[in-house]
């Protein structure tokens, strides 16, 4: 009978380090809090921007230490340990240099953009490299670590609306407190460190970088970004799904089955199925994105997990 596994150290988040001002600065963010316990950060921010548009400006952001009403795709519910995560949310409303919002249709590349900056972050602050899985997780060896959430706000005196776009990093999980066998931490990957402070800002100012390229390029995908390959061309590279046959489950009960061959202009999936004819699917459409094989052959299973993994952030509008 195994032992059973040692719960690691779960210290908080370092607020002083968080709400530095020169970090804040630098990187945009006009507020950063912390608490302690809460429902949902997503759910904190729509209500925010609902009840006072004006106070929560682009790039708020705000994290929590443990989550007790956490959501993702499709409304699956998911909670970890206090503290084992990193849980963060903020508040994006998307203008160009000269203050022209983006076009609404350029949102749906939000959450692969945050997806990216995760990716960068676990590379070089923890020395994990990671993969995308299409429309909204983050991958380890084929296990799924981290996912977003990107949720449509109200539209207030004819304003654009905000977008509200939530992020999920599994740090500490132990193999036991793993929802799914299919899902992974930052702990078990051999990592360079497990600070989620270190983790938490990495990601920011990755996020924030981008996110500033991306909105100065007025939303363009195909724009060259932050001194290197446009963001279409980035995410593409990264992306586990492509080249791959997948069944994509609608609503409805109705599927598509297919090669996905690659994105279009605005972020959806584009799979090619036996006929040859071009299928469209889209983030905010897709119940589930699985490998595919014929009957009779060995697929290798779905290593990203179902309904039960976390965080499973969904990259639909809600």
């Amino acid at each position: 009978m195994e032992a059973a596994q040692e719960v690691p150290d779960r210290p908080p988040l370092d607020v002083n380090a968080l709400s530095d001002e020169a970090f804040l600065s630098a990187n945009g963010i006009p507020r950063l809090t912390v608490v302690e316990s809460t429902g949902s950060t997503n759910a904190d921010l729509i209500r925010g921007v609902t009840e006072d548009p004006r106070g929560y400006p682009d790039l708020t952001v705000l994290t929590a230490e443990y989550q007790s009403a956490a959501r993702g795709r499709l409304d699956r519910r998911w909670e970890a340990p206090a503290r084992s995560s990193v849980s963060v949310s903020l508040v994006l409303r998307p203008v160009n240099a000269e203050g022209r919002p983006l076009p609404t249709q350029s949102y749906s590349w939000l959450s692969l953009l945050a997806a990216l900056a995760l990716r960068e972050a676990l590379l070089e602050t923890a020395g994990i490299p990671a993969e995308l899985k299409w429309p909204n997780d983050v991958l380890v060896r084929g296990k799924k670590i981290a996912g977003i959430l990107a949720q449509l706000g109200p539209m207030a005196d004819g304003a654009v609306p905000p977008v509200v776009l939530g992020t999920g990093l599994n740090v500490t999980l132990t193999e036991a407190d793993l929802p799914v066998p299919t899902a992974t931490s930052v702990l078990l990957e051999h990592p360079g460190t497990v600070d989620r402070t270190e983790l938490l800002k990495s990601y920011l100012s990755r996020f924030a970088t981008l996110y500033r390229s991306f909105c100065n390029a007025d939303g363009d995908p195909a724009a060259g970004m932050a001194g290197g390959p446009s963001l279409h061309k980035r995410v593409e590279h990264l992306l586990t799904t492509l080249g791959k046959q997948v069944r994509a489950q609608l609503p409805g009960d109705h599927e598509i089955i297919g090669r996905a061959t690659r994105l279009d202009d605005y972020g959806s999936l584009l799979v090619v199925d036996s006929g040859g004819h071009e299928h469209v699917v889209t983030a905010g459409d897709v119940v589930h994105l699985r490998p595919w094989a014929p009957p009779g052959t060995e697929s290798g299973g779905d290593r990203t997990g179902g309904a039960g993994s976390n965080p499973g952030f969904e990259s639909g509008y809600a």
